[in-house]
This record gives structure tokens, C-alpha cells and sequence, in this order.
């Protein structure tokens, strides 16, 4: 902690949100939203609150880590329930612009209603470098991301969450469910809860920031290119293909590509 109090853009982060007087944080318990959480609890004292939307594209897992930070932390701590909206219940392309518009206007009526000034989110400066349709939506809403109004790069993130003992300062980047499955498909509650099932027993065996691609009922899992000789090294592909095939997927397979953001992009063709 001492290191970062003479840290200019440390320093430059915690005016800003005090000048914002109180805010909601839209928090998942992922790296960003962690340390956004902790710099408001420290420039805002009490006037700082966290928002988690519970709907089933999130695994359980997430929202339990998420309440686990924020006793931490001492932050009072809203979980809202919600279905999928019907505007993305096919997984459309834009489905992330649709799914940001609709949460984060629960989330900035349920602001209002507690008085609070501002809901943030913890989109970092090194975002704007890829494809995020979803900031489109924060920014109609006048949705504040003070990372990427302060140009904090995810390094900072994870080097200021160390400083401050961060138990997320190393954690993967994880996204919701619905990146599992291909644009343009029915969304199915079973299929998002079989998805969850196969990544937290890949996770349980050791294998960091998974992915498994659920392609109707094969599972595409997407590990580490550093992990992927792990598997047969320690004969873990019968355990795996056995455990996954219980979960409901007739076929497994690994990509040998390893884990890559955007690959259920690929057109088939």
C-alpha cells in the first residue's frame, strides 16, 4: 500500500472517484472490478456500494466469490436477480451491446432509488484496443469507467491489486457464459449449467482460465497453450472425456489451438 500513495496515477484514479461523491460498482469479482471496488472503498469510505446481476449465464461460482470479496472489503453488497432477456435469448452477434443496455439500466434505476450519484463499471484503458460493443451501450447510458477515463492499463490493474494484496491481482480473465456458445443459437438454461459443470471440474484438476465451447453436444475445450500437454502427460483425458460425457456432451475434444478470446467468431464456411 505505501508504494502506491506516491503513485501519480494511482493518486489521479482516487481523486476522480471522490469528486464523484457516491457510487454503485458493477462488480463480478473479476480483476477490474475488484480493484475498482477497493480504490472506491477507499476514496468514498461508505459511500460506495457493489452490484452483481445473478442471471443463468453467470456460474454460481462467480457470484460466491463475488459476495466472499465484498466482506472483505466491507462493502454493503446487492446481488439482483434476473432471467435472460429476450433480446438475446438467440445469442445474437450484437448480443453483448443488448445485454450491457439491459442490465445496466437495472442498475442505474436501482441507484436512483438509494440516491447514489453514479454507477461505475471497471472497463480498464487497454479495452478500447479490441472489439467490446458492449462499451457502445455504457456510454449511452452515461454508465462512468474511471480505469479507462484515467488510461489504467490492465498491467496497472494487477500490479496496484498486488500492492494493495488483492487476492484477484492474478486471477485469469473470465466472461460470461454466453461466450461458450456460437452466435445465432438458442440459449438454453441446461446447456449454460452443463458448460458451468465441465469448467469448474477442468478448473478443480488445476487447468486455469478454461474454456469449454459447447458446440450442441460436443464440448470444445479451450485450455492454456502451456497446459495442453498436461493432459495426456498426466492421463487425464479418459477422466475428462469420462466426467464431461456424465455432464450430458456426447463428443470431447481439446483445441490445439489452446484458449483464444473471440474464436467462436470463426464462420464456418
Amino acid at each position: 500500500m505505501e508504494e502506491l500513495k506516491n503513485n501519480p496515477k494511482y493518486n489521479q484514479l482516487i481523486q476522480y472517484l471522490k469528486n464523484l461523491k457516491s457510487v454503485a460498482v458493477a462488480f463480478s469479482g473479476g480483476v477490474d472490478s475488484t480493484f475498482l471496488l477497493a480504490a472506491a472503498r477507499e476514496a468514498l469510505t461508505d459511500n460506495v456500494i457493489a452490484f452483481t446481476i445473478k442471471s443463468p449465464y453467470i456460474p454460481d461460482w462467480e457470484i460466491n466469490e463475488a459476495r466472499q470479496i465484498t466482506n472483505k472489503l466491507t462493502v454493503k453488497h446487492l446481488v439482483f436477480e434476473t432471467e435472460i432477456s429476450n433480446l438475446i435469448i438467440n445469442n445474437p452477434e450484437n448480443r453483448c451491446y443488448l445485454c450491457k443496455n439491459f442490465v445496466f439500466k437495472k442498475l442505474k434505476y436501482e441507484a436512483e432509488k438509494l440516491g447514489i450519484n453514479h454507477v461505475v463499471d471497471g472497463t480498464n484503458f487497454d479495452d478500447i484496443k479490441y472489439y467490446r460493443p458492449g462499451i457502445k451501450a455504457l456510454m449511452e447510458l452515461g454508465i462512468k469507467s474511471p480505469l479507462l477515463e484515467n488510461k489504467i492499463t490492465k498491467a496497472d490493474i494487477r500490479s496496484f491489486s498486488k500492492a494493495l494484496k488483492l487476492e484477484t491481482w492474478d486471477k485469469p480473465a473470465y466472461a460470461c457464459l454466453l461466450t461458450r456458445i456460437p452466435y445465432n443459437t438458442e440459449i438454453k438454461k441446461e446447456e449454460l449449467r452443463r458448460i458451468e459443470q465441465a469448467e469448474v471440474f477442468l478448473m478443480k484438476l488445476g487447468f486455469k482460465g478454461v474454456r469449454v465451447r459447447s458446440h450442441n453436444n460436443l464440448a470444445r475445450i479451450e485450455l492454456n497453450k502451456s497446459q495442453l500437454n498436461d493432459v495426456l502427460k498426466n492421463n487425464l483425458n479418459n477422466k475428462i472425456a469420462d466426467k464431461l460425457k456424465e455432464i450430458g456432451f456426447t463428443y470431447v475434444t481439446i483445441d490445439i489451438e489452446g484458449y483464444r478470446t473471440g474464436s467462436m467468431e470463426v464462420r464456418e464456411g
